[in-house]
């Protein structure tokens, strides 16, 4: 479990990291796991930030962590993207039902 806010954006990193080598290996199932971690972090992210404040020199970290995290999630996107069409073209000329 992070311990201090920086830690947080760090295992969001890790785990959006984790999610592009599961979309390179075509492992959609892993994607959708990691890609629940970052949720369950980012909320964790949400809250403790309201209690906690980054120290001037973790801002810089900061910013670098979320360019790569924007980084890792275009390439997720590239690679989803095929997927997803093809699995568009399943549903095509089916009614469509909201529940």
């Amino acid at each position: 479990m992070p311990e201090r806010l920086i830690d947080y954006y760090k295992a969001i990193e890790e785990s959006s990291h984790k999610m592009l080598e599961a979309a390179r290996s075509r492992d959609w199932d892993e994607v959708v796991r990691h890609e629940g971690a970052c949720a369950v972090l980012i909320e964790q992210l949400r809250y403790r930030s309201r209690v906690e404040e980054l120290p001037p020199e973790q801002r810089r970290e900061k910013t670098r962590i979320m360019q790569r995290i924007l980084r890792n999630d275009a390439q997720i996107r590239c690679l989803a993207e095929p997927w997803l069409s093809q699995f568009e073209h399943l549903f095509e000329g089916q009614p469509q039902t909201m529940h």
